[in-house]
Parts: structure tokens; C-alpha cells; sequence
């Protein structure tokens, strides 16, 4: 089977230098990568103590990393030189809003978001608009929760990028 549907995707700019952006960006940011996310959840007897848990793991934006992928760091040894970052962020209490009415929400939570410089020396911020994502299980609860993680997500990109898409 394959399904075709349309995917919005929302890029900001920012005055920022690359370097200042990834700052801000992992300020608002919890880490969650490593064991520390892993030891948080073996370490839960039950739903309280996740979500305690969880809580203390996420930025002020409510979301954590769980991963950052330095595509200019290793691009380097081919000779381009880019400014690219590419993080997996969320927060599973987020992706439970959805993962409850729909399984397959699984594939596009947590999200994906890149902080970039492009050709002409501009720094942005990008990612796929997760209800857009979602849009293809035709899931009404899946929706309107999606559409409330495409809001926190916008308020994290104004809120690192000082810009609205």
C-alpha cells in the first residue's frame, strides 16, 4: 500500500549567528540523550513517577533532545563546510496525546527539526509540520492533538529564533 498526502513544512529565519541559535536552542531544551532518558523510564514504578520524571528531564519548552546529529561536523571530511544540525526532539507525554487514538504516530514522533546555515550565509530553523505528518491517518483525536504539538513547536522556533515563520 501506498499512501499520498501533503506535508507542510515551516522554516524560520533568524538574525542570530548558527552558533547563538544552537545556544538558545539547547538552553530551552532538555538532554535527554544517552542513558538518562533510558534510566528515567526503567526507573519508573508507574505513570506518576514517568511523568515526575519526565517533567524533570524537559526544557522550559517541554521538550527534550534525545539526539543531535552534527551533519557539518562529519560533512567536513569531504571538504564542504555547512553548519547543519539535525535534532530528534520531544517529550512522551506529548507523543501519548497522540500515540493513544493511533499506533503509526509512532513514525513521526518524536520530531525531527533542523538548525541550519543555507548558501547565502542565513540561518534557519525547520521542520515538518507534525499535524501535516499525521494528516494521512485521517484520525480526529490524532488531529487535534497534532495540531497542539504544531503549536508548542511553533513557540519553540519564535522563541529561539525571535521570528515567526
Amino acid at each position: 500500500m501506498i499512501d499520498r498526502y501533503t506535508v507542510e513544512h515551516l522554516d524560520y529565519g533568524t538574525s542570530k549567528s548558527f552558533e547563538e541559535t544552537v545556544i538558545a536552542f539547547e538552553a530551552v531544551t532538555g538532554d535527554a540523550s544517552g542513558d538518562r532518558y533510558a534510566q528515567a523510564r526503567s526507573g519508573s514504578k508507574n505513570a506518576d513517577e514517568f511523568e515526575r520524571r519526565m517533567n524533570e528531564i524537559a526544557g522550559s519548552s517541554g521538550f527534550m533532545r534525545f539526539l543531535t546529529l552534527d551533519h557539518g561536523g562529519w560533512l567536513a571530511l569531504f571538504g564542504p563546510h555547512i553548519k547543519s544540525r539535525l535534532y530528534i526532539v520531544g517529550n512522551p507525554l506529548i507523543a501519548r496525546t497522540m500515540l493513544q487514538h493511533h499506533v503509526e504516530v509512532g513514525l513521526n514522533v518524536p520530531v525531527r527539526l533542523l538548525i541550519y546555515e543555507n548558501a547565502a550565509g542565513e540561518v534557519r530553523l525547520g521542520y515538518d509540520l507534525p499535524s501535516s505528518l499525521m494528516s494521512r491517518l485521517n484520525n480526529a483525536e490524532v488531529t487535534e492533538a497534532a495540531r497542539k504539538l504544531d503549536a508548542k513547536l511553533a513557540a519553540l522556533a519564535e522563541q529561539v529564533c525571535g521570528e515567526k515563520a
